[in-house]
This record gives structure tokens, C-alpha cells and sequence, in this order.
């Protein structure tokens, strides 16, 4: 029969509970340091359905759709977000990377609208970004319009430097701001802004 140690219990008690308050230690420190604009968009991200209202600016056409519901995706919400969300220079869609619909779920919540969000640019065919390089300048190679991860919008009714300043506060990856072309460029890829 094994002898019961009682200092070696108290140590290892000690340890267990030593461990056991730096975690509860570390999560309260966490809670302290994170940002108000990433808690209220975790917060938008909570709900029981996320509704995106979407206008193409060049092809006209609107849709307000819920496309997640109880944790799902809705497939076809998702297949209607990628047709809006189109090439339409060559009518191509792409699947549409689903954090970056919750990003725009989040920048309309974060501006607390109900107004559609004017999508200039989404989906882009590498044709099409081959063409916009050439003629327009200032057209990444490699941009995420190639994948599906970025979007360059605009909300009539609000100043686009608002529109901005939602997108740099939520955290969510790339932001472009173009105000002599009237959009804001995000993206998921890296945070950083020009």
C-alpha cells in the first residue's frame, strides 16, 4: 500500500489551483483588452438570423435576403449573394467567402441602416482584373476580387468617410478608402488600410 503523501497533495492542490487562477486571471484580462467595436460585432454576430440588403450599382438589381438562420448558412441565399455579387463584365460568379458577408452583415449593423449597401465591385473575373490593371491603374495582381474576399462599397445617405471608420473598427481585414470614386474597398485578407 502506497503511503498518502500530504505535502506532495498540498503542492500538487497548490499548483491545480495556481493554474486554474492564472486562467481565470487571463480570460478576465482578456475580456478588459478587447475592443468595444469587436465585442459589438460579436454581439451582431449573435443573432438568431443575419439579413444582408445588397443593390449592384451597375446592374440595378436589389436583393435583401437572410442568409444565415440559427447557425446555418442558407444555400440558397449564399447562391443568391453570388450572383449579385457577379462579375458583370463577364456575368461570372465565384462563391463568395462567407466571412466576408458577415464583414458587410457587420459594417450594416455597425451603422445601424436599414439602407442596401451599393456594391460597386465583388466577385472579379481574372479577365476582368487583367482589363481594370491595364486602364485603370491602382488594381492589385493578385486582389481578393479574384477570390471572392472583397467587396468595394457605398451607402447613399452616409458620409463614406462613416462608412470607413465602421469598417477600420470592426477589425475585419483590408480597407481601401476612395473618395473621388465614391466607394470603400474591405476585404478579409490582413488588417490594414490605404
Amino acid at each position: 500500500m502506497k503511503n498518502f503523501d500530504e505535502d506532495q497533495f498540498l503542492i500538487t492542490r497548490h499548483k491545480l489551483c495556481r493554474r486554474h487562477f492564472l486562467k481565470l486571471g487571463m480570460f478576465a484580462l482578456g475580456t478588459c483588452i478587447i475592443s468595444e467595436p469587436a465585442i459589438s460585432a460579436a454581439h451582431s454576430l449573435l443573432s438568431p438570423e443575419r439579413v444582408l440588403y445588397l443593390y449592384n450599382a451597375h446592374t440595378g438589381e436589389t436583393l435583401k435576403t437572410v442568409y444565415w438562420r440559427e447557425g446555418e448558412y442558407v444555400t440558397q441565399s449564399l447562391a443568391d449573394i453570388n450572383y449579385i455579387l457577379r462579375d458583370h463584365y463577364t456575368n461570372k460568379t465565384k462563391p463568395i467567402d462567407k466571412r466576408l458577408l458577415d464583414l458587410l452583415y457587420a459594417i450594416s449593423r455597425r451603422l445601424n441602416t436599414h439602407k442596401p449597401l451599393h456594391i460597386i465591385s465583388g466577385y472579379r473575373a481574372p479577365s476582368t482584373n487583367t482589363y481594370l490593371r491595364k486602364y485603370y491603374g491602382g488594381v492589385s495582381k493578385t486582389s481578393l476580387h479574384l477570390y471572392g474576399k472583397a467587396a468595394d462599397i457605398s451607402l447613399p445617405g452616409y458620409r463614406l468617410s462613416a462608412l470607413r471608420r465602421a469598417a477600420i473598427n470592426l477589425k475585419g481585414g483590408g480597407v481601401g478608402y476612395y473618395p473621388r470614386k465614391n466607394f470603400v474597398h474591405v476585404d478579409i485578407g490582413r488588417i490594414r488600410y490605404w
